[in-house]
């Protein structure tokens, strides 16, 4: 009860001096209140306060400025309410707020430590807060691996679905490998222990299984792209491609296993998840003795021209 007190009494005092001193008072204090010490989902009014100062159409100054005071909020802070809600409140705007606000985020950490590095955040005052900080620390790791993965393929695989289905195979090779990394740091996301229980990371979870079926999508279009085009392929690239392949057989699998979990949790029952279908075993070995008689690429003998030959 004593924390409860301390961190409500830290949250007006917040507040009260946004109000006063802030040049950008009525943002601060929407951020301020959307991640503070309670035990709640953040109020839609101060989510709203906040995606309307990321847009695409606020100056740049702006959005700038929000990151930031996230940023501090979530460096700073060693509660594990402050630190779920900020996340949750960045990946919601990454999900509701135009393809910009990705870019902005990008463009943010590139010239700065990771916003979202929690990598050594721990709320150690119970042991619910230890499992709770776990989770935490695989949430941010999702977040910062879905804008690495922004950054490699130069688009939101989620905004524009189709455009996988129409890769080149070089762009193809570089991308599903992508995919199935933010693939892993989703499946890191299950929970343990006293997280399982959670409200907030339940919440958090809901959003981030909402994902995994349109990750699954990309990475199945990218499959049946890549498999179309295997059997014309330099070796070195159809060697690329059969690990491709292989991973994408055990992510199936886990990811089914995922979504076991999820329907036994309060938010995933009753909720329809994607049908997991794994790539057929017997392709790989078709692809293997493909592999056998690929051609290789074409081999030209360099040697240096001497100064003389120019005579």
């Amino acid at each position: 009860m004593a924390r409860k007190a301390l961190g409500a009494l830290k949250d007006s005092t917040m507040v009260g001096m946004a109000k006063v001193n802030s040049e950008y008072k009525k943002l601060d204090v929407a951020i301020l209140k959307a991640t503070n010490h309670v035990e709640l989902l953040p109020k839609e009014k101060h989510v709203r306060t906040l995606f309307n100062a990321v847009s695409s159409n606020r100056p740049r100054a702006d959005v700038c400025y929000c990151l930031h005071t996230l940023s501090k909020r979530l460096t700073k802070t060693r509660t594990w309410q402050v630190a779920l809600k900020a996340l949750i409140v960045i990946h919601r705007a990454m999900r509701e707020v135009d393809v910009s606000f990705l870019q902005e985020l990008v463009n943010y950490t590139a010239h700065r430590d990771h916003l979202l590095n929690l990598t050594h955040f721990k709320d150690d005052t119970s042991t619910n807060a230890w499992d709770y900080s776990t989770w935490i620390r695989s949430y941010s790791l999702y977040l910062e691996e879905y804008l690495e993965c922004f950054c490699i393929m130069r688009y939101d695989f989620q905004r524009e679905r189709k455009r996988i289905k129409e890769l080149n195979t070089p762009t193809l090779i570089g991308t599903i490998p992508a995919l199935q990394q933010l693939l892993s740091r989703l499946l890191d996301c299950q929970p343990v222990g006293a997280a399982q229980y959670n409200f907030l990371i339940q919440h958090a979870l809901s959003i981030v299984a909402a994902e995994s079926a349109s990750l699954y999508v990309a990475i199945a279009d990218g499959m049946l792209n890549l498999v179309d085009k295997f059997f014309e392929m330099q070796r070195h690239d159809a060697v690329r491609a059969l690990e491709i392949y292989r991973r994408a057989g055990d992510q199936a699998v886990k990811l089914s296993e995922f979504f076991e979990i999820c329907r036994n949790l309060d938010f995933g029952r009753g909720q329809k998840y994607v049908k997991i279908e794994k790539p057929p075993e017997s392709f790989i070995t078709a692809m293997e003795e493909y592999l056998m008689d690929a051609p290789k690429p074409l081999m030209i003998t360099w040697r240096p021209v001497r100064c003389k030959e120019f005579n």
